[in-house]
């Protein structure tokens, strides 16, 4: 901010301790400095002292109001309404303000522009401001032809009325216009559903009309009717069904028309005579027509160049929002180019409804889900960045909030984030997002949220402050501000992909404001982006999981598997996953009722997306590893739904559900209910064909566990006498089938020839080429508790060769080399004297080959790993 009268700020009187005495300025400086602040910032600053209360209240302060971002209600326009006398301009959106704006008291009001307003309200507003001139009123389809008829009666010196959205307009309202509003100069009916045109032709002095977007006008007859306007010079047919004939018969018989505006309209469009109208020194504005240099190359007055810009804003606008297909040519060639001259207009209007087609534009035409790189290059290569910064920093929000939008939207596309970033973006939108202004914050906030995908912006975003200010804001913003705490949210969930920038967020109190909102504001967005953050937090760091659980984040996720939307959902389930990985957690979320959650939410996902099944499959996996997890999710109904995601044709899904089982299967609780509700066959079907070898061999472990436990009377039923004598032949039944089917697993991973060479040779060569075969490479992450590994060397033990196999088997996955936990896992198998049992496998005669091998191959790991232990000591 910088004051054109320099001289006057050097007079500011310096104190004896060296501060400034801001009160000391002349009041002209004070009001200069007023006028550079939003309302907010001018009322909050007029509240800081008598004197400055004094200057804020001058009366040139307040000649107009732009409410649009903010909530305004009757008890704001009261607080107001002592500083409105000399109000003359007032800008709202929303039935609430609207209705609110008959309590500022502003007896001069001259300008009314907003939406969302009914026929009561707009009645009472222009019967309480009858100098008004200019209305502007739309879209809303709950004003009538009544409201017109009210707004002729109480508002004779009305120069302007711009409505869009209505259904009718009758012809006894337009002749209330032309009968008492004889200043009436420029009438808009936008986007209306029925005009009646021929009504219009009364209104003798109307210069400027519209009927843009209107629908059911009969053209051979309003063309003879309206050419006869005496003042008409500029008409507005754009986005309707007109008529070479019609454009012929207005540019040929109207003797005031200069600009007959009609872009976007299909029915003149495809007429291939268009070419051929005379235009005798008229504008015809067309999609067909070179509009790119009409500002500097058709000399017409200030009058008429007011309007178009106007039109062409506006309707350039209207035609970017709808979307039309085959249109991307045009927006390359002029649209593009035609939007960022209108940026530079002196009209503020013109300004921003260009900023905001800018905006909408750029995004390509499917869906407008992503931004087309042409149209953004096209952008960039036009000047239109550090065009759009230097509007942003506006102190007029309307432009700012434009402006910072059409910004925003360019930083989705890769290349034109470079240049926001390099013309200094970055610092702006974070200045900015501190706005009060809803409206700019969340423009300023999306814009962060689009940078933060870039690897390369996520530090200066952090060094500029960003992690700060978008925990403050998600912690200063109430949950109806849904588009703010989005943004923010899913601006810190990008941030917090990276391990740095996690522990800041996490350090800054990210994790608390995160999970504040999750439990605070039920829009499906911003939980959603909320919990991604809370994921990304608890995906890094040890660190960041005591503050997630300090903060109540797991009380909130908790909470959110319970949600309506299934995105949510799948979100919560997914942190939980992350957040039960470790053992602190995997306690604290059982204590916080996570176990019973999760298994109703998998009851209830039986027909759900894979992806929400693979999550909550996976938190059950995750809190499955604790003994007592396992034990709780069995008795709460946790094994049902997991079998069923088991049997999906998703490996993704059922990889997680047959890691699930595996955790499970280990106590013998829970063996009955994997029997008696189908799991073997389930078990069988992934161990024998599923497309995931880590998911077969998971499978595998289920099925082993089930065929031994842990003592030879661990599985004994429980119950009467004839249910125990079938639950033990089903059992006994099940045992055989899994025990087939782990046989068949096992001999896919068996080289009859290799393994027979490395039995009768002791060459490491030979049993290096059968290693070959025998590992899973998938399983390196696998991660088995003491209890497991005591249980497969008791499997060595057992009188069973095929378990046997599958026991050395499974030790030699998860004592690779190269497995993540196979260090962990060697220390717990020569802790529990396996050496010993291991080569008494390999060195008995009586044991099949696949014994042999396997025991050979897990005991020359753990010789392997006692040597690197040996060299890191």
């Amino acid at each position: 901010m910088v004051c054109k009268n320099h001289s006057v700020w050097r007079k500011v009187a310096m104190k004896d301790n060296g501060f400034v005495d801001w009160t000391s300025l002349p009041d002209d400086a004070m009001i200069q400095l007023f006028s550079l602040l939003n309302y907010h910032d001018r009322a909050n600053l007029s509240a800081t002292c008598k004197a400055w209360r004094i200057v804020g209240a001058s009366k040139c302060l307040w000649t107009s109001l732009d409410l649009r971002g903010y909530k305004f209600n009757i008890t704001m326009a009261v607080s107001l309404s002592p500083r409105c006398v000399n109000l003359q301009q007032v800008r709202f959106r929303g039935a609430e303000s609207a209705d609110a704006i008959n309590h500022l008291n502003a007896m001069n009001l001259r300008d009314i522009s907003g939406d969302s307003i009914t026929d009561d309200t707009l009645t009472m507003l222009v019967s309480r401001h009858k100098d008004l001139r200019c209305i502007q009123v739309g879209p809303d389809d709950k004003v009538t032809s009544g409201s017109i008829k009210a707004i002729a009666f109480y508002c004779p010196k009305l120069k302007q009325l711009r409505l869009s959205g209505i259904k009718d307009v009758l012809a006894d309202s337009i002749n209330a216009l032309a009968n008492y509003c004889p200043n009436l100069v420029d009438i808009g009916f936008i986007d209306c559903l029925n005009v009646d045109g021929v009504a219009l032709g009364h209104v003798l002095s109307v210069r400027f009309l519209s009927v843009a977007g209107t629908s059911n006008m009969k053209w051979d007859v309003v063309s003879h009717v309206w050419c006869k306007l005496p003042e008409l010079i500029g008409l507005d047919v754009s986005r309707t069904d007109i008529s070479s004939t019609a454009v012929s018969m207005l540019l040929s018989s109207s003797r005031s028309l200069k600009v007959l505006c009609a872009l976007n309209c299909p029915v003149l469009e495809q007429d291939i005579t268009v070419n051929t109208v005379k235009t005798e020194g008229k504008l015809l504005l067309g999609l067909f027509s070179d509009i790119r240099n009409v500002f500097s190359d058709w000399g017409c007055s200030n009058e008429i160049m007011t309007w178009l810009k106007w039109i062409l804003s506006h309707t350039l606008l209207r035609i970017a929002k709808s979307s039309p297909q085959n249109l991307d040519y045009f927006w390359l060639k002029q649209g593009v180019a035609l939007f960022l001259s209108l940026l530079q207009c002196s009209q503020e209007d013109v300004q921003e409804m260009a900023a905001s087609g800018l905006a909408t534009c750029i995004f390509a035409n499917e869906g407008n889900a992503i931004i087309d790189p042409g149209k953004a290059e096209a952008v960039v290569k036009n000047g239109g960045v550090p065009l759009l910064l230097d509007l942003a920093k506006s102190w007029q929000e309307g432009i700012q909030s434009a402006a910072t939008k059409a910004i925003s939207n360019l930083s989705a596309d890769p290349n034109a984030a470079k240049t926001v970033s390099d013309e200094g973006g970055i610092g702006i939108f974070i200045e900015l997002a501190r706005s009060k202004n809803r409206q700019v914050s969340e423009a300023a906030t999306g814009g962060l949220w689009n940078l933060s995908v870039g690897e390369e912006h996520k530090a200066a975003i952090t060094e500029a402050g960003g992690i700060r200010t978008l925990v403050d804001i998600i912690s200063e913003w109430s949950s109806d501000a849904d588009g703010v705490l989005e943004c923010s949210a899913g601006a810190l969930a990008n941030l917090a992909a990276n391990k740095k920038y996690s522990t800041e967020i996490a350090i800054a109190g990210g994790v608390q404001s995160l999970a504040t909102i999750i439990n605070n504001c039920k829009f499906r967005g911003v939980q959603e982006q909320a919990t991604r953050g809370l994921v990304n937090l608890a995906a890094h760091s040890v660190r960041n999981g005591p503050n997630a659980r300090e903060a109540g984040a797991l009380e909130a996720l908790i909470q959110l598997t319970c949600s309506p939307h299934e995105g949510v959902r799948q979100v919560a389930a997914g942190a939980l996953w992350h957040l039960s990985l470790t053992n602190v957690n995997r306690e604290a979320i059982a204590a916080s009722g996570g176990v019973e959650a999760l298994v109703t939410l998998a009851q209830s996902s039986l027909n759900a997306s894979q992806c929400l099944q693979g999550m909550v499959a996976g938190a059950l996996w995750g809190l499955s590893m604790s003994k007592a997890n396992s034990i709780a999710i069995g008795r709460e109904g946790g094994i049902p739904p997991l079998i069923v995601f088991a049997h999906s044709d998703s490996h993704d899904v059922h990889e997680v559900a047959a890691g699930a089982l595996w955790n499970l299967a280990f106590d013998h609780s829970n063996v009955f209910q994997i029997v008696e509700e189908g799991g073997i066959p389930v078990l069988a079907r992934l161990c024998s064909s599923s497309e995931s070898r880590k998911a077969s061999f998971m499978a595998a472990l289920a099925l082993a566990y089930i065929c031994c436990g842990s003592g030879t009377n661990e599985l004994a039923p429980t119950g009467t006498s004839s249910e125990n004598t079938s639950k033990s032949v089903s059992l006994d039944e099940a045992r055989t089938t899994a025990l087939k089917h782990i046989e068949a697993f096992i001999l896919t991973f068996s080289d009859p020839q290799a393994f027979a060479a490395a039995i009768v040779s002791s060459s490491r060569a030979a049993l290096d080429q059968a290693i070959e075969r025998a590992y899973i490479l998938e399983t390196g992450l696998l991660r088995c508790s003491e209890a497991e590994i005591g249980r497969f060397i008791a499997m060595l033990r057992s009188s069973s060769s095929i378990l046997k196999a599958f026991a050395a088997f499974s030790l030699l996955q998860f004592t690779d080399p190269q497995g993540r936990n196979a260090v962990y896992h060697a220390s717990l198998m020569l802790d529990a004297g396996a050496v010993k049992v291991l080569r008494a496998a390999a060195e008995s005669a009586n044991e099949p080959v696949e014994v042999k091998i396997f025991a050979k191959i897990v005991l020359r790991n753990l010789e392997y790993h006692q040597q690197e232990t040996l060299y890191l000591v």
